[in-house]
């Protein structure tokens, strides 16, 4: 007598899925991110049988229908434009970025009280708010974001910590984490006296 239960089901097979070595996306989704040109240089090199399988001229005719090779061509050229003018605007955008400077600066007041200023974080991506905020439970102390006399944000921490916040970017102690430690420049501003010096 035959059994209606099912043999042992057979384990699937999982789907092998290959990734891109440019934009690391699946190599069937390469279009959609913005290098396409270096990508499809990469799969030619590395997998000759899927660029034909996804961008020889029967691919490209079967996908696009009507659109005609010519234009094709011209879409790849506009897109190795835009490519290489993203890849610029973001060389030039870390060149900024690496030539900024952090200035921490020790600030007098009056008689032996302090506070240190500092400006240029904003650089290096650090909310200036979460920073101040940082600051403050790092140092039991007050801090705030304010304007400086050019005008730019910076953050103002009471007392004399400026030694202790260098020790912090240098460490990369958690907001800080993304400056880099040659970029700090500290300053140091005594207050003006008036009349006589004192002893």
């Amino acid at each position: 007598m035959a059994s209606a239960e099912p043999g042992p089901s057979q384990p699937v097979a999982p789907i092998q899925i290959l990734y891109c070595g440019v934009c690391t996306f699946p190599v069937e989704y390469c279009e959609f991110g913005s290098h396409i040109t270096r990508c499809k240089e990469w799969l030619q090199k590395e997998h000759p049988p899927l660029y034909d399988k996804y961008y020889s001229e029967e691919a490209l005719q079967a996908k696009l229908g009507t659109l005609s090779l010519e234009a094709q061509t011209k879409l790849e050229e506009d897109t190795a434009k835009k490519e290489a003018k993203a890849e610029k605007k973001a060389d030039a955008a870390l060149k900024k970025k690496m030539a900024s400077q952090v200035t921490i600066k020790r600030i007098e007041r009056n008689k032996r009280k302090y506070v240190t200023a500092i400006h240029g974080l904003e650089a290096f991506d650090v909310d200036l708010k979460k920073a101040a905020k940082f600051f403050a439970q790092k140092f039991a102390t007050g801090a705030s974001v304010t304007k400086n006399a050019q005008g730019f944000d910076e953050i103002v921490v009471q007392g004399d910590v400026s030694g202790d916040v260098v020790e912090m970017i240098e460490d990369g102690v958690g907001l800080l984490k993304g400056v880099p430690k040659d970029n700090i420049v500290e300053v140091e501003e005594k207050k003006k006296k008036g009349g006589a010096e004192g002893a």
